[in-house]
Order: structure tokens, then sequence, then C-alpha cells
């Protein structure tokens, strides 16, 4: 396609092909998934772990991810742009001198030109994912593996694998899509589960380690690039391990920097001032 998606676009593609979504956090990133063709950027908090070294999603704020989102957005012609809300934007709690979710999710809409937020799951998520959208924002929802909260879902661990877990998963699906979301992210759910939840929701899933049986799929761009190293969950397919291109190049340049061999004639600039000149 070559304008710009939108929501009713992403709508439209349940049922007929599958979704594509990738992370950026920067320009040159977002060009490149912008021109391949995907068809959802995250300006994922995974910014945290994958780029600036934290341990947590939770230690990012809306300032890194603003600034990201602003750099994506500069980027992007054709794909559909979702700013990932960080834990302090919504999940502090009232009485919070951070927490304002309205504002923090038009913040991404206004001043980052994003298409829509994220939300994870989380006790109050219903009330704050209608609050947002009753401001005009589209919000996507997150179930499963929460990053945010993973600590309160014993840790990273797949969820829904037993029944009781499972109907609640399903449980919050239906209640995200009830208030108003238009696709939901499933993270780390067994294929059975999220094929029953795709198939009794009208709007699309798209699955991260969630199966086949979802309405598109997403993964960390870092995760898929080899150039994360820190961890590689089960459900990530390295696609090629640019960590070792990198590599080589800067040990290239060192060694030909150290040898005199860089920059050469063809690098430099050249004057007809002779020395004796100056």
């Amino acid at each position: 396609m070559d304008r710009k998606l939108t929501i009713e676009d992403i709508l439209s593609l349940k049922g007929k092909r599958k979704i594509t979504m990738l992370t950026a956090y920067d320009y040159p990133f977002a060009s490149i998934i912008d021109e391949a063709g995907v068809d959802i950027i995250l300006v994922g908090d995974s910014l945290a772990n994958v780029v600036l070294g934290l341990n947590s999603t939770t230690e990012i704020g809306m300032s890194e991810m603003l600034v990201a989102a602003k750099a994506v957005t500069r980027a992007v012609k054709k794909s559909l742009v979702v700013g990932d809300m960080p834990y302090e934007a919504y999940q502090l709690g009232k009485g919070t001198s951070r927490y304002a979710p309205t504002v923090n999710a038009r913040r991404f809409i206004d001043e980052a030109k994003c298409d829509a937020i994220k939300l994870e799951w989380f006790d109050n998520c219903i009330e704050v994912t209608r609050e947002i959208i009753k401001e005009n924002i589209p919000v996507m929802g997150h179930i499963g593996i929460t990053p945010q909260t993973a600590d309160k879902l014993g840790g990273f661990k797949v969820q829904g694998k037993d029944i009781e877990s499972a109907k609640t998963l399903i449980d919050e699906a239906k209640k995200l899509e009830d208030a108003g979301c238009f696709s939901i992210v499933l993270e780390c759910i067994p294929d059975t589960v999220s094929k029953i939840i795709t198939s009794k929701l009208s709007i699309p899933t798209i699955g991260i380690g969630a199966g086949l049986n979802c309405d598109g799929q997403a993964l960390v761009t870092y995760d898929i690039l080899g150039l994360f190293k820190r961890f590689q969950p089960k459900f990530v397919k390295q696609y090629v391990d640019l960590s070792k291109e990198i590599e080589k190049a800067v040990n290239d340049f060192k060694l030909e920097v150290e040898s005199q061999k860089f920059p050469d004639k063809a690098h430099s600039f050249n004057s007809n001032i002779k020395e004796k000149d100056l």
C-alpha cells in the first residue's frame, strides 16, 4: 500500500491476511521497516532493555519514550505507528504526580505524532482504557505476559497453561474489545488459547510467542537481527546475526587506523596549498 495505514485498515485485515508488527526506536530502523512494508511499527518500551541497557521496562519514562517516538514518526510514511505507554504513564496510581493516562496518551498523539498507543493489562486497565478512548485516542491492548507487571505473574513464563488462567485471558481479551481497543497483543500464551481468543474477537490479535493462529505476529527488531544478546526468549527467531557483521566492521576500522591505511587519498580532501606557504 502506497499510503499511510489507518486503524480501519488494520481492522479490515482480520481474516484476510496476517498482520506484521516490529519495534523501532529511531529514524534509521523506522525508515527500513516502513520501506519494507511492515503494517505496524511499535515504539516499544523494550527500548529500556535493548537500547538503554536497563533491567526492567518499568525504569523507562515518558521523556525517553517521546524522544524515540518522535524519531520514528519522522521516518514513517506508510506504517501505523503505536506508542507504548511506559509504566509511569498510567500504572503509578491516582494521586501521584506522573499518573495522568489521558494526558500522557495525548502526548504520544499530539507531540510525537503516533497513530495510537498501547497499554499492558493491569488492575485498572479497563477504566484507564475507556478514559483514553473517550479522548478519541486509539488503544492497542496487551495481555498474557505483561513485562511491566511480570513480577505479579510469577515472572516471565507462559500464561494461560491451565483452565482457570486460560479463561481469565479470554475474559480480559473480551473486556478490552468491549472497552474499544482496535487490536490486542497476546504475549507468551499457548497456541490453543490464542486460537480461541482470536476466534472470539472481532478485532485483530497480534501474537508474540502466542503461536500461529493469531491475526498477526510481532517481534522485537533487535532480536530478529541478533543485536540483543543478554537473553533470547524461546519464541524469538533470529533471521540474521548483524552483531558479528558490525563487530567485523568495527575491527576492520580499528586495524586500518592503527596501520595508517585509513584515511587514504580517496577519503581525504586535497588542495594546492604547500606546507612551506603556511
